[in-house]
């Protein structure tokens, strides 16, 4: 009977730790930060801006090959 209960323990405690880091994988967060806790407003925007302005500077980069494959 106890080791039942230790394993039963043992198996909720697991899964609660498995979902939390599971939240944080899926948010792109470190392992060990907070899952609960909600973005800003603020640093939405900035992490929006960045990849936006990084999306922007391939498609540039792209663009500037094809017209130098053109040009000879």
């Amino acid at each position: 009977m106890k080791q039942i209960r230790i394993i039963l323990v043992s198996l909720i405690i697991g899964t609660l730790i498995g979902m939390a880091l599971g939240i944080n994988i899926g948010r792109e967060k470190p392992l060990l930060s907070n899952p609960f806790t909600k973005d800003s407003l603020v640093d939405r925007a900035k992490q929006l801006g960045s990849e936006t302005l990084e999306k922007g500077g391939k498609a540039l980069e792209k663009t500037g090959q094809a017209l130098q494959d053109k040009a000879k």
